[in-house]
């Protein structure tokens, strides 16, 4: 690769507290970022958003559950931007219940948009990137994939499927310089969050050791860590970001 040539990253689900901030912060260390979406409103409002901030994003619709929506998204910027660098597998629902209760209807949703997505946005940039011998791979799971949450088997079942697929991934492309690593938050101070009631929202900050929520910026400053050159040496690692709730 140009040491000089500015590198594309990728972000689904960007328009979400956790990917506003990836897309601010790889833009900020320098990689010229293409957001994806999904909801065309919402998306057309944060763009307007995020320039009033100083960043012109390119932004880019494709569903994530659905694999050809997903070729034609990325054909699309590889044909008037360039070829994708960087991509960040962020995008993600939850549709909790328990699992005596759980519809196949929401067991289905979370799995297509969480875990299928991986696959789909994965495979649609792999084969250039291992032409180009360069590339990163980062997917955004969970620590209820790590260690499980009641009311959430669909969900921790498909954050869990992405170390699996990090890990095998990693082995298979590393010769050809592209790493594959996998990010895992706790519980971050997103809207999502803080729209949970206060009573709620403090039972579970009391059980994180250092006492707070983890920041949206937090998981931000090591998605382009592990986006950049320096970062050559790690793959198939995941790295745990709760404040220490769960450790092993």
């Amino acid at each position: 690769m140009d040491q000089n040539q500015k590198y594309t990253a990728l972000v689904t689900g960007s328009t979400g507290g956790l990917g506003t901030d990836m897309c601010k912060r790889l833009a900020d260390d320098g990689f010229h970022v293409v957001a994806n979406y999904n909801n065309a409103e919402k998306a057309e409002k944060w763009k307007v958003k995020m320039k009033e901030q100083g960043y012109d994003f390119d932004i880019y619709h494709a569903d994530v559950s659905d694999y050809e929506s997903v070729k034609n998204m990325v054909e699309r910027v590889e044909k008037e931007i360039g070829p994708i660098d960087v991509l960040v597998n962020n995008a993600g629902i939850t549709r909790d219940g328990q699992f005596r209760k759980m519809t196949p209807e929401n067991w289905d949703a979370v799995m297509k948009t969480n875990l299928y997505s991986v696959f789909n946005c994965t495979r649609n940039v792999i084969n250039q990137m291992i032409d180009r011998e360069y590339g990163r791979i980062i997917n955004i799971s969970s620590v209820n994939g790590q260690r499980g949450q009641f009311g959430q088997a669909n969900y921790s079942a498909a954050k869990a499927g992405m170390h699996g697929f990090t890990k095998t991934l990693a082995m298979e492309v590393a010769r050809k310089g592209i790493t594959v690593n996998t990010i895992s938050p706790g519980y971050i101070a997103t809207d999502m969050v803080m729209a949970v009631p206060e009573e709620i929202r403090n039972k579970i900050v009391a059980e994180i050791p250092l006492g707070r929520l983890g920041g949206t910026e937090e998981i931000a400053h090591l998605v382009s860590f592990l986006a950049s050159k320096e970062a050559s040496f790690i793959t198939g690692a995941n790295y745990a970001i709760n404040g220490g709730q769960h450790v092993y």
